[in-house]
């Protein structure tokens, strides 16, 4: 049976379900605020959705877990001092004629590398012990199968919100691409031109003291400008407010369960649950955490893990299955089932990678625990300006889209009771 189906007036029913969904988030976005990871406005946030799922749920539960929360975007600040104390070197060691501090810029700039590939491309906890640690929440519910428990189906959005991104708030693309491509440049040049520097110092020590090595560490200099851009990236003092990143997420999951009890469906063999992870916007933390504690006894059935990431742009609808810049391969059997969901919506919906950033989806498909991972968003991945920024707030939703996602998970939901993975 399609989810459209299964009730009278469907389209009503479902448009019922958008305006909870928007009704929510205003409500959240207006009384609690913004919710940085281990906040005290986080965990309100954590516990409002709790208490929304408790009507809808037969077990509700809201587990804690520590988090460093100035860990994940650290790196940023630190490596624009480590960047800039290389090139410095980089010149001195070229005018003075000083081989030895090639060596340190070569090492600095290695540790620079380190960090980004560490922390920003596959969000390892590589900062973490030498930071604060707060506490932050995950909360789920659980509704039961009537009968035998032999599949099952978790829907999942992010409470918390992130800080405004400079950048992206007062240029977009036009200006966060080039400031962030740049230093990664500045870098990867750094790097290499230190490299070139020792090995030259052994081949042809002369070249250290030609115009040619003169200009390369003067352009080195130069990279010195965007590194010290680069350490405006963030404003730790704005928290967004997160309505579609991801309030949308949240409350859409929310909103199946909601729709599943007050139309009285139960699945007689399929269990369904909303997740709702506290820290994925400072490395997926509550994911892993959820993960961790929970891997092994959610894999006793076939399950399947559906991250609900910004939903805004109608026209930018999409099924992720490459993960956390692409280095993740979410499940196919999963993205499939999303995807077959969606025609039955009545959408074509492509597939598509996350080219900067990661979903939740991406923590569960790197954790080993056997659960198949897709990920449904739709923004505009160039990014949109309003992503990590001021604009996503409680006045820029876009209900069609939010409805859109709504009907796909739906029938996303009822596909997979009928048929499980085999789509």
């Amino acid at each position: 049976m399609k989810a459209s189906e299964s009730v009278k007036n469907y389209q009503s029913e479902r448009r019922m379900y958008t305006n909870y969904a928007a009704r929510a988030i205003k409500k959240v976005c207006k009384e609690i605020g913004p919710r940085f990871a281990g906040t005290e406005e986080e965990k309100k946030g954590i516990d409002f959705m709790a208490e929304e799922l408790k009507t809808c749920c037969d077990e509700v539960k809201t587990e804690s877990f520590t988090v460093h929360p100035k860990a994940f975007l650290g790196w940023i600040p630190l490596s624009v001092v480590l960047m800039t104390v290389a090139s410095v070197l980089l010149f001195l060691g070229q005018f003075f004629a000083i081989a030895p501090l090639f060596y340190v810029s070569v090492a600095l700039s290695v540790i620079c590398f380190f960090f980004i590939i560490t922390e920003f491309l596959f969000y390892k906890e590589t900062l973490d012990p030498f930071l604060p640690k707060k506490t932050s929440h995950n909360t789920y519910g659980v509704r039961k199968a009537s009968g035998e428990t032999k599949r099952r189906i978790i829907f999942a959005g992010h409470a918390d919100s992130s800080m405004e991104w400079r950048f992206t708030y007062y240029g977009g693309p036009k200006l966060l691409i080039p400031v962030i491509g740049g230093a990664i440049l500045g870098v990867l040049y750094v790097t290499v031109i230190s490299i070139v520097a020792i090995v030259m110092s052994f081949v042809k020590p002369e070249f250290i003291d030609s115009t040619a090595m003169d200009i390369l560490s003067y352009v080195a200099l130069g990279f010195i400008v965007l590194f010290l851009a680069a350490s405006f990236f963030y404003d730790k003092k704005r928290i967004v407010e997160g309505a579609n990143d991801d309030l949308t997420g949240c409350f859409s999951s929310i909103g199946i369960l909601k729709f599943l009890q007050d139309n009285n469906i139960r699945f007689e063999n399929t269990e369904v649950v909303a997740l709702c992870t506290g820290s994925e916007e400072i490395g997926l933390r509550g994911a892993k955490d959820f993960c961790e504690k929970h891997g092994k006894e959610f894999s006793d059935v076939e399950t399947v893990f559906v991250a609900i990431d910004t939903v805004h742009d109608f026209d930018f609808l999409a099924i992720y299955n490459k993960d956390m810049t692409g280095t993740v391969t979410n499940s196919a059997e999963a993205c499939k089932l999303v995807k077959e969901g969606a025609k039955i919506a009545g959408y074509d919906v492509p597939y598509a990678s996350v080219s900067l950033g990661a979903t939740d989806a991406a923590a569960v498909s790197k954790s080993g625990t056997g659960i198949k991972a897709a990920a449904f968003a739709a923004m505009d991945p160039a990014p949109a300006r309003y992503y990590h920024t001021r604009l996503d707030n409680h006045e820029n939703l876009d209900l069609k889209t939010i409805e859109a996602g709504m009907d796909i998970c739906l029938e996303t939901l009822f596909l997979f009771d009928e048929k499980g993975l085999n789509v």
